[in-house]
Formats: C-alpha cells, structure tokens, sequence
C-alpha cells in the first residue's frame, strides 16, 4: 500500500530530516515506487508537487525535501493498486475546492467500493480527475463536510469533525482507509489501522510531524484505529472517536 506524511507547525520550518526518511520510503527502504507528492503552504495557498516516478530517486523530491520551510504539509508516496497504473492524474495528493476553500487528501489503504459509491452519489461538489478509489473517497468526503458547512459556520465546528469521523468510519468499512486531509488551516488525519504522530516542543515553535510509520528513533505515538484528529498550528485542536468528540480550542 502507500504511505502517508503530514506535518502542522505553529511557525514555518523544515522538516528535513523526516521528509528525507520519507522520500527514502519511495524505492529505498520500501517498495512504495509508483509515484510521490508533496502538498506544502505558502503563503495562505497550497502549493503542490509531484510525479509518478519513485520517491527515491526523484531529484526534485530530494530538493524539496531539503529546501521546503512551510507551516502545514500534506506528502504521499504511491504504490499503484486501484487501479495498478502510474499516472499523474492518480498520484497523490489530490486537490479539490469545498465549502470556501481549497482541500488537500492523500490516502493509505484500499476501498475499491468507494468507486461505485461515489458515482451512484454523484457528488456535488467534487468530480475525480483520475481513476483511484483514494480520490472518490476524497469526493465522498468532501460531499459529507459541504452538507455539514452549509448548517454550521465552519467545518472546524464540533459537529462537522463528527461529521467527517463519521463519514471515515463509513467509507472505512469499503476495507482500509486512513488519511490525511488539510483546508490550509487545519491538518485532519484520519487512523483505520495504522497511523503514527511525533510531537516536538521548542522555545517559540510546536510542531506535529505524523506518518504511516515513524520516520525518526525517537517515541512517536500511535493513533487509535477510528481517531480522528484535528491540529491547529501544531496542536491538537480536537479529537474525534467511535465515543469522544472535543471542540476546538478544548484541548489547547
């Protein structure tokens, strides 16, 4: 399957030495070989980079790896199942506009049902650009969030992070589906079964890093299968599960 990587800072920085482990997960110390990308903040926009060519031995990844300072990153390394085709238009992370603004998505895991779900549905706000499960299910999700935004002020309200844990857990039981999800504000990762967050605390800067497996020696923690979790400028802003729901602002 492919692999995941986010990263949520109260101040831009440079997560080198972690998106270097990671890109070493695209052909070097995993077979994820079937393409890569990197969504990272500027400026208030995301600003997207990929390839369907292997992680490991994309110069470009190597540089960004080295070069990108952002606030909020959102990075995926591919191994083609649904369908098994290197393409651009099915490398990850996809981008997608909903409710005022501009969404981010990158997926580990299969759910091959989510297909025919998502063109029974007909999503309103949101049609594939490629052929993956992982960008119907983005679509699934995205349709969930438009209907909880037009009832509450914003997607961060309490009952739309219900709303999107609720919407996980469905399109999870089509098999695997853990995901990392970000509006330029927020990064919203998502644990089926396998989801792992380092936390870092410095003199004027927090910082999450999270990834499908740890990426450093150091203790990362690893999520609950059906977390939800929401980070704000590199804390938790609030938690979602099958029986725990927090408001933003309750857990900083």
């Amino acid at each position: 399957m492919c692999e995941l990587f986010g990263w949520s800072s109260s101040e831009p920085a440079r997560p080198e030495r972690y998106l270097r482990a990671f890109r070493a997960r695209g052909g070097a110390t995993a077979d994820h070989v079937d393409g890569w990308g990197l969504a990272y903040l500027v400026d208030s926009t995301f600003r997207v980079e990929k390839e369907p060519e292997p992680a490991a031995a994309s110069a470009r990844f190597a540089t960004l790896a080295g070069n990108v300072a952002s606030a909020l990153m959102v990075g995926h390394v591919r191994k083609a199942d649904f369908p098994p085709v290197r393409a651009l238009a099915n490398t990850h992370p996809f981008v997608h506009r909903c409710c005022g603004a501009t969404w981010v998505f990158a997926h580990n895991g299969l759910v091959p049902r989510a297909v025919e779900r998502s063109k029974s549905v007909m999503p309103s706000v949101c049609q594939a650009d490629g052929d993956t499960d992982s960008e119907h299910a983005f679509c699934l999700v995205l349709e969930a969030l438009a209907g909880c935004h037009a009832q509450e002020p914003g997607v961060q309200g309490a009952a739309c992070v219900d709303t999107l844990a609720a919407a996980a857990r469905a399109i999870g039981a089509f098999g695997t589906f853990n995901f990392l999800l970000s509006d330029g504000e927020r990064l919203y990762a998502y644990c089926h079964d396998r989801l792992h967050a380092l936390e870092t605390v410095r003199p004027g800067q927090r910082s999450i890093a999270i990834a499908t497996q740890p990426l450093s020696g150091e203790p990362w923690g690893a999520f609950e299968p059906g977390e939800l979790r929401v980070y704000r400028a590199g804390s938790l802003a609030a938690r979602a599960s099958s029986d725990l729901a927090l408001r933003e602002g309750a857990l900083s």
